[in-house]
């Protein structure tokens, strides 16, 4: 019984990512992007209970990917799909061959994020860090992005072609050849970044947390979110600037 707990933990992933798509076409954002949040935290800790009892595998690995493909592949690709069918068009793109044909433009959401699955199964350089934006962080940034902010995405100042440049750009982070940094090894001497990421990450959060809580038409939750994808957008900046900079000695 030992050796299934971790895939057990997995397939609980995997349920996670089912439920949040099917919510992401009828109960909306929010309650998809719990689930998706629910997701990440099985996937935290499935490879961590598979090491922690010796039943480490290749159906485990294989399995893991499968169900990370669909919490943070298809789930936020169906939210934005959603998002697609709400969003404003611009003049140039007002007819039905773009209303039809832009929301499917989402799954390259779900395409991009098995590519970067399958890459980082067999990639060697990726055991201490990663090379290419986590699908986690991805999922996460799109489900916090769409739960604070939904009135605006579907406001006027916002349009299909602007969701399409973001989509194109995010997709190209999952497959891109920029190193980012894991959480996988804590040392201040080697990994001062990291602390500085998770000192400004806290400063974010809580500063997200007090604007939703004093926005007279804002929450927390929703402040909180807002956080979350500044949170992200801050992890993928200090990892390019990290990767351009010289690397001086200790």
């Amino acid at each position: 019984m030992k050796k299934h707990i971790p895939n057990i933990i997995t397939c609980c992933n995997l349920i996670c990512g089912c439920t949040a798509t099917y919510a992401a076409f009828h109960h909306g954002y929010q309650f998809a992007f719990l689930f998706i949040l629910l997701g990440a935290f099985f996937d935290f800790f499935d490879g961590m209970t598979a090491r922690a009892l010796g039943v480490s595998g290749r159906m485990g690995v294989e399995l893991d990917s499968l169900a990370d493909c669909v919490t943070f592949g298809v789930a936020p690709a169906a939210m934005v799909f959603t998002l697609f069918t709400r969003v404003a068009y611009p003049t140039f793109m007002a007819s039905d061959f773009f209303f039809r044909a832009m929301p499917f433009t989402a799954f390259l959401i779900a395409a991009f994020s098995a590519l970067r699955l399958a890459k980082f199964n067999i990639d060697e350089r990726q055991h201490t860090s990663f090379i290419g934006m986590p699908t986690p962080a991805n999922a996460i940034f799109w489900g916090a992005l769409l739960s604070s902010s939904e009135g605006w995405l579907t406001s006027p100042r916002f349009n299909a072609f602007f969701l399409f440049l973001f989509v194109i750009l995010f997709c190209w982070l999952l497959v891109c050849e920029v190193p980012m940094f894991a959480f996988k090894s804590m040392s201040w001497k080697k990994d001062r970044i990291k602390f500085i990421f998770l000192t400004l990450a806290i400063i974010i959060l809580a500063c997200g947390a007090l604007a939703g809580y004093i926005d007279e038409y804002g929450t927390v939750w929703q402040g909180l979110c807002r956080g979350v994808c500044g949170c992200i957008g801050l992890y993928v900046l200090m990892s390019i600037g990290a990767s351009v900079l010289p690397k001086h000695e200790e």
